[in-house]
């Protein structure tokens, strides 16, 4: 599939199995959300683009490579994506961070917006849209319209489990947007959750059930 990524490294592949555990404590469960969050970033950022410089070591000049061209923004849906953003932060420290909240209507399973907070460069920043699931698509289609809608044109997508229906939603919506996953699971079932999935992500990371 053009522009979508499922990242086989067996580092994530491993801490995925006790992600998906219905076993794993709230605690284990939050940190590995990031911790895969942390590797996902790694790849996920392998084409950011550098530019040579010098550097002077104690011996002798290096010549090195650091990044270069737009600055950074990662963008978490709420609240699930929260969960994604320490690790992120770590590799990225100057990243600027929006949020926009959506939640998922429970008869009709269409996204509802009710908050945003964006930098005001957003624009000119290139933007990583982070959460943990990609189920209908939804929610990930309307964060990403409402990101265009205030000029940004570099966008990727981090979801750790996604599967067809959602992957097939935002190809269609937004076929420039690179999406990255670390598991395309089966499908949806008639509640619209991922299966076989790991349940709910927001839930399961902030311990509300």
């Amino acid at each position: 599939m053009a522009n979508v990524h499922v990242l086989d490294h067996p580092l994530i592949q491993h801490k995925l199995a006790i992600l998906r555990s219905k076993n794993t404590s709230v605690k284990e469960f939050r940190e590995l959300i990031g911790e895969i969050s942390g590797l996902m970033c790694y790849e996920a950022t392998r084409n950011l683009p550098t530019k040579e410089v010098e550097v002077a070591t104690p011996v002798a000049v290096a010549k090195c490579r650091r990044l270069a061209g737009k600055k950074l923004a990662i963008i978490p849906i709420l609240r699930a994506g929260l969960g994604m953003v320490d690790a992120m932060v770590e590799l990225i420290p100057s990243a600027k961070i929006g949020h926009i909240g959506l939640y998922r209507d429970p008869e009709t399973h269409l996204p509802v917006e009710y908050y945003c907070k964006l930098p005001e460069d957003i624009e000119n920043r290139q933007v990583f849209v982070v959460d943990p699931m990609l189920a209908t698509g939804g929610s990930a289609v309307a964060a990403i319209d409402f990101l265009k809608q205030h000029g940004c044109k570099n966008i990727t997508m981090m979801n750790i489990i996604g599967c067809p229906e959602g992957v097939a939603a935002v190809q269609k919506a937004h076929p420039d947007v690179e999406l990255y996953l670390a598991a395309c699971d089966e499908k949806l079932n008639e509640h619209a959750y991922i299966v076989p999935g790991l349940g709910d992500a927001g839930d399961r990371i902030f311990g509300t059930k």
